[in-house]
């Protein structure tokens, strides 16, 4: 079987309330003004396939924002989305490759990102056999080519595939891929499903 994980909120907490948290304090703009004026809009989707550059997406969420936050700034309070590591699903990732699957991270990400959770948390990479990055692949979930591109890559057919996504939007664009999806809601998702499938 090939095992499809997404990284935010499956194998690493993320909270974009501490990227508003960082930003508030270097530019004294409220954080709730932040957290109204905030969104994932083109900007955020063309950095995540790689067609903007860090410094231009800084630039137009600033401008979209208020936001008077120097590059270095910006580039600080946006690494600050990562909470911590999930042990547990590391630890299961390991025991699927260990049983001969095939285990695989794909996830919606960007330069900033990259720069710092693949040092921040090594143990992603090494419980992974690959790693696919939107902005590597120039397309981004829920795009159905990015799922047939994982699949094809990976030489495995959708049927013999299993997504674990923390966003709707994700998983269905995965299920109409064919792949059999599972959404994310909480730490106890994915444990629980591994649990129910080995009874």
């Amino acid at each position: 079987m090939l095992y499809i994980f997404d990284l935010g909120n499956v194998i690493v907490d993320i909270d974009f309330n501490r990227v508003l948290g960082v930003w508030s304090d270097f530019s004294r703009v409220p954080l709730a003004n932040l957290r109204q004026s905030f969104s994932m809009g083109e900007p955020f989707y063309q950095h995540e396939r790689g067609e903007l550059s860090d410094e231009d997406f800084a630039k137009a969420l600033c401008d979209e924002m208020a936001l008077p936050l120097s590059f270095e700034q910006f580039s600080t309070g946006w690494q600050a989305v990562f909470v911590g590591l999930r042990p547990e699903v590391i630890t299961i990732m390991q025991q699927l490759r260990e049983q001969g699957h095939r285990v695989v991270v794909l996830s919606n990400t960007n330069r900033l990102h990259t720069t710092y959770w693949p040092e921040q948390y090594p143990e992603v990479r090494a419980a992974a056999d690959t790693i696919y990055l939107s902005q590597e692949m120039g397309m981004r979930k829920p795009e159905p080519e990015i799922f047939q591109k994982v699949l094809e890559q990976e030489g495995f057919s959708a049927r013999d595939a299993v997504f674990f996504d923390d966003n709707e939007a994700n998983i269905d664009g995965a299920r109409k891929a064919g792949i059999t999806s599972i959404l994310v809601t909480d730490r106890k998702t994915v444990p629980n499903y591994f649990a129910k499938s080995a009874c």
